[in-house]
């Protein structure tokens, strides 16, 4: 049995950050980037110490998300916050996602944005093979042309496959964003198996982190992994 790796994203609250420590969860994102969810590298550094409360076994990793930064910009937050992955979610080119592995040592996830059906995912999922090499998953997104993601809305999951197939010739996870909640996600891993999932307002309530809705989040992935 495959476990479905998640990943929550956005988060700001060391309250909870705190309550969420019973959860099966893989990573914890950070917000870099324009976004109503931003946090500053100080926070983050709060943050991160929370996650170093949790059990060793199952202390999930950090993740900060970053669009389209340059090299001093992550080296002024590695500098603070010690992140376990650097997620890039504008339009890196392969050649600075490498820059990136090599400078810092970490873990690279890149974002994709996805703009259309099935039919349109046959040529565009080819965009994954120039990172191969050089990125340790892969993230399909909704296009949002002010914020490179967070839009909270699904795109054609049709195309999920086309860009799965391209991801396994490199041995590359892929992950799925935009629009997931507690009442789709279930649909989503039946239909389409993806190796990880990231939410962030799926599991909101009113613009903030609801633990509730993280836990039936969190629960319905595992309850399909052990039912699968």
């Amino acid at each position: 049995m495959t476990e479905t790796a998640l990943k929550i994203c956005g988060l700001q609250s060391v309250e909870v950050l705190k309550s969420m420590m019973h959860l099966n969860i893989d990573y914890i994102g950070f917000i870099f980037a324009e976004s109503r969810r931003r946090i500053s590298p100080e926070r983050a550094v709060e943050l991160i110490q929370v996650l170093g409360e949790w059990e060793t076994s199952r202390r999930p990793r950090s993740v900060g998300v970053f669009v389209n930064p340059d090299i001093d910009q992550l080296q002024k937050v590695m500098n603070e916050a010690p992140l376990d992955v650097i997620q890039l979610h504008g339009q890196e080119s392969p050649a600075f996602c490498s820059t990136v592995k090599e400078r810092f040592g970490k873990m690279v996830f890149k974002a994709l944005p996805v703009l259309g059906g099935a039919n349109e995912a046959a040529t565009s999922a080819e965009r994954l093979d120039p990172y191969g090499g050089y990125v340790d998953s892969f993230l399909l997104d909704t296009y949002d042309p002010h914020y490179g993601g967070g839009s909270g809305r699904t795109f054609a999951w049709e195309a999920i496959p086309a860009y799965h197939e391209r991801a396994r010739v490199h041995g590359i996870p892929l992950f799925i964003a935009g629009g997931l909640t507690p009442d789709n996600v279930a649909g989503l891993i039946s239909a389409y198996g993806p190796e990880g999932l990231d939410v962030s307002s799926g599991v909101e309530t009113d613009g903030v982190k609801d633990i509730a809705k993280i836990t039936a989040f969190v629960e319905r992935v595992k309850r399909h992994d052990t039912t699968a």
